[in-house]
């Protein structure tokens, strides 16, 4: 029987390694779409995005979060969540579907009215995975959650290429999704082996409204502090516009995210599992912290270094508007993990409400910076959304302090190591090796030398959570499990 350290290693191995293998297929088929379709192409899926965003977390209702949360869950528990899921994702299609119009209208783009109703359909297909999503959730399910993902990836990516290089332009992005949500749903019943009955007793949802409504309004609005700039730009600007920020906000989500959900799959469960034992769960969210910040503040620096060689020499020159926006972007995203766990701490503790408060505070101080810069054009509009992100992180540390005690100069303690060493050697690598003609030597160069300059100095100064990583990764080699 593995202790819950053990569970927690090999969620973070699995979670790194399947995530790693996920941004490698996305940003293949990132590359390939990108240099087959236009910032127009982009801008139009982009203009909907938030109206799909918003209609999956209402569809989920909090539910798979309700579900860790609660005891003694039975078939009865996720049964109703099924029904409850599925019949929010048609109800919310049903309304889309009529509103569609008005969202064209809104952006004078005719082709939205359309493009909204077929995207739109993810609700009702996604509802049907909520139930055995949250079983795989519960049970840290990491490595079949990781292949579900992986093969969904996958599908979907060949149809999204195939349909580009049919002339199909936007619709090649739009149907990627609808084709990976599909293949979810299929996985997550077969490796899940749960089958919804027609016996509906609704019961648990209602014990569960209370904690799981909180968090649907919660996720409205990151859904709203996530996409409000497609939303702005749409209206003030250009597609142009609005794809060149898609484009950069993609890469930046893809490095932010493959943190972040490696720390997901772990962190809320093994919180409510030593929820009893204030010492021991601040414990576990330190070293935590440690991990994520060694992962999280080189890889983000580094992607912000070199943001105009990366996307030059991937998606070509005609997107290098996006660089840029790119490198302000990957700032915020370094910190987004930090914020990401302390916030499933919160979480954990039951204080949806917390949660919820503080997400629409933020949500609502970033909608009106970003009014407030939008005379100044786009660069100053994500400089302040930035800004205002990266402050949050004190208002989520405050509010884990609530739960655990973890005092300002213990976390800074465990994060500035890796961010001031990261930050140091991202702007040395600029400085000296800013000049190489070469783009692809200068690729090379600054990655390198950041990659190796920043394990050995770690490594130099016995960073506890490297070695204690390293050790943990050679026990998991095949010729060491021989020996054993």
């Amino acid at each position: 029987m593995s202790t819950l350290k053990e569970k927690t290693a090999q969620g973070l191995l699995w979670g790194s390694v399947s995530n790693g293998l996920q941004q490698l297929l996305n940003l293949l088929i990132g590359i390939i779409l990108a240099r087959r379709l236009s910032q127009a192409d982009y801008g139009m899926v982009g203009m909907v995005a938030v109206f799909i965003a918003l209609g999956a977390t209402l569809q989920e209702g909090g539910f798979i979060a309700a579900l860790n949360k609660r005891k003694g869950v039975t078939h009865t528990d996720f049964n109703a969540v099924f029904w409850t899921s599925l019949c929010i994702g048609t109800a919310f299609y049903i309304i889309l579907f009529f509103c569609a119009p008005l969202i064209a209208r809104f952006y004078s783009q005719p082709e939205l009215t359309l493009l909204t109703r077929y995207v739109a359909l993810t609700f009702v297909i996604s509802s049907l995975s909520t139930a055995p999503r949250a079983y795989m959730f519960r049970e840290m399910m990491v490595r079949e959650t990781s292949v579900m993902t992986l093969v969904s990836l996958a599908i979907s990516g060949v149809v999204a290429v195939a349909m580009a290089y049919a002339g199909m332009a936007y619709w090649g992005i739009a149907t990627q999704n609808l084709v990976y949500i599909i293949c979810v749903v299929v996985l997550s019943y077969y490796f899940t082996r749960w089958r919804p009955s027609l016996h509906i007793d609704l019961t648990p949802v209602r014990e569960m409204i209370g904690f799981s409504s909180r968090l649907i309004i919660t996720n409205v609005f990151n859904v709203l502090n996530t996409n409000i700039f497609p939303v702005i730009l749409g209206k003030l600007y250009t597609p142009h516009d609005v794809g060149n920020f898609t484009q950069a906000n993609k890469w930046n989500t893809m490095g932010s995210s493959l943190i972040s959900n490696m720390i997901y799959g772990v962190a809320q469960p093994v919180f409510t599992r030593v929820e009893d034992d204030r010492d021991r769960q601040k414990a576990v969210l330190r070293k935590l912290l440690r991990f994520t910040a060694l992962v999280s503040f080189p890889l983000m620096f580094g992607l912000a270094l070199v943001a105009k060689e990366f996307i030059v020499i991937l998606i070509t020159e005609k997107w290098l508007e996006s660089a840029a926006i790119m490198q302000l972007l990957c700032i915020a995203g370094a910190f987004v993990p930090i914020s990401a766990l302390l916030y499933n701490l919160i979480i954990s503790r039951g204080h949806s409400g917390v949660y919820m408060w503080s997400t629409i505070a933020q949500c609502l101080t970033s909608m009106a910076v970003a009014l407030a810069m939008a005379s100044h054009g786009i660069s100053a509009m994500v400089v302040g959304y930035v800004v205002v992100n990266i402050l949050w992180t004190g208002v989520w540390l405050r509010l884990a302090h609530r739960e655990t005690n973890l005092r300002l100069s213990e976390f800074v303690r465990d994060i500035s190591p890796y961010l001031l060493l990261s930050a140091v050697l991202c702007a040395a690598a600029h400085l000296t090796l800013g000049g190489i003609g070469n783009i692809y030597l200068r690729f090379f160069m600054k990655v390198a030398a950041v990659a190796i300059l920043y394990t050995g100095i770690l490594w130099l100064l016995g960073s506890t959570i490297l070695h204690e990583g390293a050790a943990f990764l050679r026990k998991r080699m095949p010729w060491q499990k021989n020996k054993e």
